[in-house]
């Protein structure tokens, strides 16, 4: 019900902030079709006036520069001293959308086929049984209605492993796998467990060891030191992972101060303080390197010895991964609807001009109250982030374009980008893998959480960079 309601309250807005900027400006005439039919971005021409017919703000900036943007709307002057004003329009309309979120999914496919393939080889062969006796002690811990060493906790261990490394592409088909694991132990199947909450959270949370695509971005738009956010990136995603667990488990009286809650946490922190204590002694190629090396040769190695000890146990190898094959398939045809909803809400949010609305108060509200108002200009990330992944890297990009990939806003907006996971796109794809209609609290728990991790990357961004 939460996430329906949040869901119609995404498409009234973005209709209404569109309708009262059609009818207050000219400048929004094509905004009705900017938001079904349009493609993301597209040069919107909206009109073009002699420089005499414009305010004489905008004839003073224009004397200055032929071209600049104001309130979102781009001005350039030719040599006739005409002057064109266009938008370029920030996603796709509906209709590509809901195109995107098929294609996604098919893509996906593939993916899903790998992984599930040699997930299920696993399980036959004992190998996901045998991670969930090594993690049961702890998880048992922070998931109390699991009973001692179900499966589910070896494709969890998986997951959160896969996310660790950045794995994006394993970690997708190891976290659906779980979610399943946990939809069988789950008394009311429409309704999202305590279990399935406490997972989803942590797994959005989105800690990650090594930001690699973020530090790439930053040295292709020539920063002269891209590796500089890496350490506040892991800080900011590991308090954000801690605020998620400590959150859940206020909501479902889960007492984090267990021995071996506590032992569990501090090897972890102490094990992630001692590699990044090494890894920023790292040049950019190196860490680049050693990144590349750590992650693909542990999924190699995972491949291995999953296959090492099916064959010693003599199961059907080849027949194995064929069943779990077949099995991420239908998961991948499954999750469109979810996925179609949930983008097409999105994308009326960014088209509509929501977030230029919420940027826009929120630098007026800085600058009212005499603060600094450069962590602003690093927010649109932040804002995205929990309903699109590839949104948001494009506006942790335009950032950088705008102010530099050294900027602290630039900066900023590369933690932001490396915080947190995308919480909308995460409720769509893994509760509509099981069907789950009823996600009780889990929203609020993971935007709750991405609040923390926010206010932590920009108190940190003000600690390392001024």
């Amino acid at each position: 019900m939460v996430l329906s309601r949040i869901w119609s309250a995404f498409i009234i807005i973005a209709i209404a902030v569109a309708s009262i900027k059609y009818f207050s400006s000219e400048n929004y005439s094509q905004i009705f079709n900017d938001m079904v039919v349009g493609k993301g971005g597209d040069t919107i021409q909206i009109s073009q006036k002699p420089f005499a017919q414009f305010s004489p703000d905008i004839q003073r900036s224009l004397k200055a520069t032929p071209e600049l943007e104001e309130n979102h709307i781009h001005y350039k002057m030719d040599s006739l001293q005409n002057v064109n004003t266009y938008r370029v329009a920030a996603t796709d309309g509906v209709i590509g959308t809901s195109e995107t979120a098929v294609n996604i999914c098919l893509k996906l496919i593939g993916i899903m086929a790998l992984f599930m393939g040699f997930m299920s080889i696993a399980e036959k062969a004992g190998g996901i049984n045998f991670l969930s006796r090594m993690i049961q002690p702890f998880f048992s811990k922070l998931f109390p209605d699991i009973p001692k060493n179900h499966p589910s906790f070896g494709h969890m261990m998986l997951n959160f492993s896969a996310n660790l490394l950045g794995l994006d592409n394993a970690a997708t088909p190891f976290g659906l796998k779980a979610m399943e694991s946990l939809q069988t132990l789950n008394p009311d199947k429409d309704k999202a467990s305590n279990a399935q909450i406490m997972f989803l959270c942590l797994h959005a949370s989105g800690l990650t060891l090594i930001p690699v695509s973020i530090i790439a971005i930053r040295s292709s738009m020539g920063s002269v030191t891209p590796t500089d956010i890496f350490l506040p990136c892991m800080i900011a995603t590991f308090c954000a992972t801690l605020a998620a667990m400590t959150i859940v488990s206020i909501r479902q009286k889960i007492n984090l101060f267990q021995p071996i809650v506590l032992a569990y946490v501090g090897g972890i922190s102490a094990i992630i303080a001692l590699l990044v204590i090494y890894l920023v002694q790292l040049s950019k190629d190196e860490l680049d390197s050693f990144s590349k090396v750590m992650s693909n040769g542990i999924i190699l190695l995972i491949f291995l010895a999953i296959v090492l000890g099916a064959v010693y146990k003599k199961i059907n190898v080849f027949d194995a991964f064929i069943d779990g094959a077949k099995e991420g398939f239908t998961v991948c045809v499954k999750i469109i609807p979810y996925l179609v909803g949930m983008l097409i809400a999105i994308s009326l949010l960014r088209t509509s001009g929501v977030f230029e609305v919420i940027i826009d108060g929120m630098k007026w509200i800085a600058s009212a109250s005499h603060l600094d108002t450069r962590f602003v200009d690093g927010l649109p990330t932040a804002l995205i982030k929990p309903l699109s992944g590839s949104g948001a890297r494009g506006m942790m990009v335009d950032t950088m374009k705008t102010f530099g990939a050294d900027s602290f806003a630039g900066k900023l907006s590369a933690i932001l980008q490396g915080s947190s996971d995308t919480t909308f796109y995460v409720i769509a794809v893994y509760f509509g893998s099981v069907g789950i209609r009823n996600t009780r609290y889990t929203v609020g728990s993971m935007l709750l959480a991405d609040l923390v991790g926010v206010t932590v990357s920009v108190i940190l961004a003000y600690l390392f960079f001024g």
